[in-house]
């Protein structure tokens, strides 16, 4: 007979994750720095006054010596513009591109990339996010990966800070499940195009290569762009390599709960869909798979808290041990995204605001993406 405790089991079984996601292979800090090309840097900047300086101060600090700095100023509501240019009076190697209307069809990031990479000079190109700051030697490391490698394009897993609460409850729960669908490891061995993805905070390319596959005009529509030209390159024979760069790289992605919501709404549900190119039914089973995940981790405290009202004595004991042993869990993983453990006693909260998000994001769908103060159709810009 199954003993109550048993029921608890199946809440054990994330544990076994913790391996992979600790393992940090491919590491960019293994390779020396090297010499090489020039490298253009490519910042797509739409109202970033509040982070711009730091990426733009953390490039210009490295210690490569052939590289060039473009910011590409999105038609910026705020200081963007203003704070760049202060900035490229005091160093030549930084350019403000002035960025043209949004053309149809378009989403505004590759219209901005596109902008850059016409105004580029580099034999090499490197789309970096405004939400980054760079160590030194991070532009020489990726050179050595991208020639030791020789792969068309280079992405790297940065390091995700977090600081307010929602970022330390949501953001492990979205990258957990992407750390164990999307390991370097098994990227760079991919065989299916659902196996593979680019991270947008880095993508580096030979010039030629990015041109072979048609540039940002080729995934113009699209709202997970990084996943899009990732499995463009990997369809079109061409080589991806992802490795993980968190001493070199550190991004923070959303800085508020409004910012976190918006944001994720936009990726989740068509990236997720978008990552199953040619399997119709996972595609339609993404929205479930992703609620069923979030449901997993509130199940137990939900039963516990019944079982404190109702009559439930035999549910009482196996609840309270599947919701320690998923506290436990989140401990161990926000220890490991630097965030105080303490936090995880709050993992209720994180799962429950990240299936409003998945919610959130179904529902509108491909019909209404909102990012930046733009609002997007995406079953007329392009692939859902």
């Amino acid at each position: 007979m199954t003993t109550p405790l048993a029921l608890a089991l199946p809440w054990l079984l994330p544990f076994a994750a913790l391996r992979r996601l600790a393992r940090k292979s491919p590491n960019l800090s293994d390779l020396p720095p090297a010499a090489g090309p020039l490298v253009s840097v490519i910042i797509p900047a739409r109202d970033e006054a509040r982070t711009i300086e730091t990426v733009v101060r953390s490039v210009l600090s490295t210690s490569y010596q052939r590289m060039e700095l473009l910011v590409v100023d999105d038609r910026s509501t705020d200081a963007t513009r203003q704070l760049v240019e202060q900035l490229a009076r005091r160093d030549v190697r930084l350019r403000l591109i002035h960025g043209e209307e949004l053309p149809p069809g378009w989403f505004g990031k590759q219209w901005a990339c596109a902008q850059g990479y016409r105004a580029a000079r580099g034999e090499v190109l490197l789309f970096t996010d405004a939400d980054t700051r760079h160590e030194p030697e991070l532009l020489g490391r990726a050179i050595a990966a991208l020639d030791a490698t020789g792969a068309d394009l280079l992405t790297v897993a940065p390091r995700q800070a977090t600081v307010t609460l929602w970022e330390r409850l949501v953001m492990p729960q979205v990258l957990v499940l992407l750390g164990l669908r999307f390991h370097p490891a098994r990227v760079n061995q991919a065989r299916r195009p659902r196996d593979v993805i680019a991270v947008g905070q880095f993508m580096m390319m030979p010039r030629a290569s990015y041109e072979a596959v048609g540039t940002h005009a080729a995934v113009r529509g699209e709202v997970a762009e990084d996943l899009a030209m990732a499995q463009l390159v990997w369809s079109m024979g061409k080589r991806l390599h992802f490795a993980f760069a968190e001493q070199l790289i550190e991004t923070r992605m959303y800085r508020d709960l409004g910012h976190l919501i918006e944001g994720w709404s936009k990726n989740v549900y068509l990236g997720g869909r978008r990552s199953f190119p040619d399997e119709p039914l996972l595609r339609a089973l993404v929205p479930a798979a992703l609620s069923g995940a979030m449901l997993f981790w509130l199940v137990p405290p939900a039963i516990l808290a019944l079982a404190l009202v109702l009559p439930w004595p035999d549910l009482a004991p196996p609840a309270l041990a599947a919701t320690i042993a998923s506290a436990a869990f989140w401990g161990v993983v926000s220890m490991g995204m630097q965030i105080p453990p303490w936090y995880a006693l709050l993992f209720p909260l994180g799962a429950s605001m990240t299936l409003y998000i998945v919610l959130r994001s179904a529902i509108r769908g491909a019909r209404k993406v909102e990012w930046k103060g733009r609002t997007y159709d995406a079953s007329v810009t392009g692939r859902e």
